[in-house]
């Protein structure tokens, strides 16, 4: 059988709460503890209307607020010049090594044009699934595209967002095995939680993934 494995990239393969936890402590340091808050407040405000993390587009309306702050021109080098390889979580690398022995690694992120390919090129995840790096604004409405791309026999959907994974299992049935991965902020929000369908598997860290093979990964399917 052909296996296509779908990795989400924030607080899957990589610590984004520690990104922001580093941003946050910067925009302190360059701009105050109030408007640091200001610049968060803007952040999830875009995240609300537009469905992912946009970094540099709070940032630009934040500027348009504050014309006159030249501090804010630091926290875009910031931002561009992030060590992401650093932030790597512990065995995502060689998860996505792993699973090459039974299928094909793909990343499948939420994110804008501009900043989360460069997130993902400056992690090493890029070169780590040979360029297969598929971004979208809400990636569960584009798994016609995801299929036509990469055509497979079964796929394996890793992601820490179980509402995600619910509606991928809605549409692919038995086709995907869904994965949580219980990392970051939102893998422990009960309100994140709330209405959704239980993974086929429930791990809670990346690296637990380096236990399964092809046929396990079917039988836990099959089983539930």
């Amino acid at each position: 059988m052909r296996f296509v494995f779908l990795f989400d990239v924030d607080n899957t393969l990589l610590d984004t709460d520690r990104v922001t936890a580093d941003l946050s402590e910067f925009l302190r340091a360059q701009i105050g503890a109030d408007e640091a808050q200001h610049y968060f407040a803007l952040f999830e405000q875009r995240r609300a209307e537009m469905g992912f993390a946009d970094y540099l587009g709070a940032l630009q309306q934040y500027r348009n607020t504050h014309p006159h702050h030249a501090e804010i021109i630091h926290v875009s080098l910031y931002l561009l010049n992030y060590p992401f390889a650093e932030r790597l979580l512990p065995h995502a690398l060689d998860t996505l090594a792993h699973v090459k022995q039974f299928g094909m690694p793909v990343i499948l992120s939420d994110g804008d044009v501009v900043f989360q390919p460069h997130k993902i090129e400056n992690a090493g995840l890029w070169n780590a699934v040979g360029g297969n790096v598929m971004i979208f604004v809400h990636k569960e409405q584009e798994l016609d595209t995801v299929l036509e791309q990469f055509p497979a026999d079964h796929y394996v959907m890793l992601d820490d967002k179980l509402r995600i994974l619910d509606a991928a299992k809605k549409i692919l049935g038995s086709r995907v095995t869904t994965v949580f991965v219980r990392q970051g902020h939102y893998a422990h929000d009960p309100k994140q939680l709330e209405g959704s369908a239980p993974a086929d598997v429930t791990l809670e860290r990346i690296g637990d993934f380096l236990q399964f093979d092809a046929q396990e990964l079917l039988r836990v399917t099959s089983a539930r």
